[in-house]
């Protein structure tokens, strides 16, 4: 496998170690349905260092939710490996499992379906306490008032009052309380303000960045919005229909994108200037069905630079500049002729 752990400089106020905390190789997904098979994520290959934090963009039904979800072994991965801290997830289970579950957490994408309704906020943040063995309930009151103090609820407010009671804004900090009530290591967040107003997204996401920091967070985070995994992440990858196309720092993949896919998402960032130019380029057609995903690049069927030779080969991630790593026959960056989408 390509080592796609960056080298690059992280952003300003980030410590980030050299070794990688969690490091995926080659990890497929599959369901079954009604006879057929859905190729959610097919042989996705990435490298996250300790400290930093990682973006995931790509169109609904790409795999990222399911990505997220097999990295902490909710979902059950057909082949590939997990490796947590050198540990292999997907060979471990029952206590051992457990026990390597506090290392790490993940916030789910609607923050009110993930609270139990019938619960008080006082049970919901201790229960990861109880599970993990924390037999004094002192000490799990006091970690319970201490993480939610750090999310900025009042504990005295919040304590009695059942999720319902909460705006989704509340509810999200509570779901970052829950997250962090074990001090995990690495915390995945499944898209965790697309649901929220835009002037709640920017409290929420100043939160994550100030948790990052209070706690030494590693974060793989899932977002539609691109302006927002700008502003958070070290680095960003770059799914389509279940595979990565290409995965670079931040500065580097918004300054110029290698693949068209991330060009063309590059290009769909709403601008507040109704004088502003429309996009040259726009994909042809619907996203392919994960149910038969295209032979060769499966972006090849959308993309104006295809050519036979997209349609008979799968391209792999290359390295087209420093750190910017691009599954494309016919790179941004390279002089490939254009042509015609490859049905």
């Amino acid at each position: 496998m390509t080592d796609l752990v960056s080298d690059s400089a992280p952003r300003a106020g980030t410590r980030v170690d050299a070794q990688p905390l969690l490091r995926v190789d080659d990890l497929v997904v599959e369901y079954a349905l009604r006879g057929k098979t859905v190729h959610a994520v097919s042989g996705v290959s990435f490298a996250l260092r300790r400290g930093e934090t990682l973006g995931l963009v790509g169109e609904s039904g790409c795999g990222k939710s399911t990505l997220a979800r097999a990295l902490v072994k909710l979902t059950l991965p057909r082949s590939g490996r997990v490796l947590f801290d050198g540990i292999d997830l997907t060979a471990l289970s029952g206590p051992d499992l457990r026990a390597l579950r506090q290392r790490f957490q993940i916030i789910f994408q609607d923050p009110i379906a993930s609270l139990n309704p019938r619960r008080r906020v006082a049970d919901l943040i201790a229960e990861p306490l109880r599970i993990a063995g924390v037999t004094d309930a002192a000490e799990r009151q006091r970690r319970v008032i201490d993480v939610l103090a750090a999310v900025g609820l009042d504990a005295e407010l919040a304590l009695p009052r059942f999720a319902h009671e909460f705006s989704g804004g509340q509810c999200q900090r509570l779901c970052i309380a829950r997250a962090l009530i074990l001090e995990p290591e690495l915390i995945v967040c499944d898209e965790p303000v697309s649901a929220l107003d835009v002037s709640i997204r920017a409290q929420i996401i100043n939160l994550l960045e100030a948790m990052k920091a209070r706690y030494g967070l590693t974060l793989l985070f899932i977002a539609h919005d691109l302006a927002v995994v700008k502003a958070v992440s070290d680095r960003v990858a770059v799914m389509y229909l279940g595979k990565l196309v290409e995965i670079a720092p931040t500065n580097r993949l918004f300054r110029g994108a290698g693949h068209p896919y991330t060009a063309l998402l590059l290009q769909a960032i709403p601008r507040p200037d109704p004088e502003a130019p429309v996009p040259e380029h726009v994909p042809v057609g619907e996203p392919p069905s994960p149910l038969a995903p295209p032979s060769g690049c499966r972006f090849r069927t959308r993309c104006q630079r295809a050519a036979p030779r997209c349609r008979a080969e799968e391209p792999a991630l290359q390295e087209i500049a420093p750190n910017q790593f691009v599954a494309c026959h016919f790179p941004l960056a390279g002089d490939a002729p254009r042509g015609e989408a490859v049905p």
